[in-house]
């Protein structure tokens, strides 16, 4: 097939040229045809690009915890109280990680905070706010995923604990705390 060294050369060369190209050439094609693309693990929530930054939002004195911590913000139009505790529950159940999320409430009655809870108002309700949703914000206030009314406590968890498992603490962060 191959004649002389000068032919074996540029076999080898071929073969170390495909070696590489092919890798790249099967993401392609994955990404542009959706090819053996999983789809068992999806988000819950709903993942919405076109909403605001949380410091875009129109609320009354917003209060984060913390920096980089994770927000779940929920609407609380009118008496909320099971809600709330719905999402306290979801909070503790991090166990460990509870400390990288904070809780906003958004509306209700600013003395029946729950504990580690915030309570803010809307300056003006935006028309993508609908009663009773719940929104994940990252430590920047982009808005990853939406929850309507009726979402199941253990899918937001489950949610919840695969991005704090896709986005680890930054190691300064884990100094600061010793």
């Amino acid at each position: 097939m191959f004649k002389g060294p000068d032919a074996r050369g540029r076999f080898k060369l071929l073969a170390l040229f495909a070696v590489f190209a092919m890798p790249m050439a099967m993401a392609w094609a994955m990404v542009e045809w959706r090819l053996w693309i999983p789809d068992e693990r999806t988000a819950h929530g709903r993942l919405h690009a076109d909403l605001p930054m949380m410091s875009d939002w129109p609320l009354s004195g917003t209060d984060q915890q913390g920096l980089d911590d994770w927000l779940m913000a929920f609407d609380c139009r009118a008496p909320c109280d099971a809600a709330a505790d719905r999402w306290w529950r979801v909070h503790r159940a991090l166990g460990r990680d509870a400390h990288r999320v904070s809780r906003l409430r958004i509306g209700g009655v600013p003395g029946a905070a729950l504990p580690g809870e915030s309570v803010v108002g809307w300056e003006a309700r935006p028309d993508w706010a609908q009663p009773g949703d719940l929104w994940l914000l990252d430590p920047e206030g982009r808005t990853v995923l939406s929850y309507g009314q009726g979402a199941e406590a253990s899918h937001v968890l489950e949610d919840i604990e695969h991005l704090l498992e896709l986005n680890p603490e930054p190691p300064m962060a884990l100094r600061d705390e010793a």
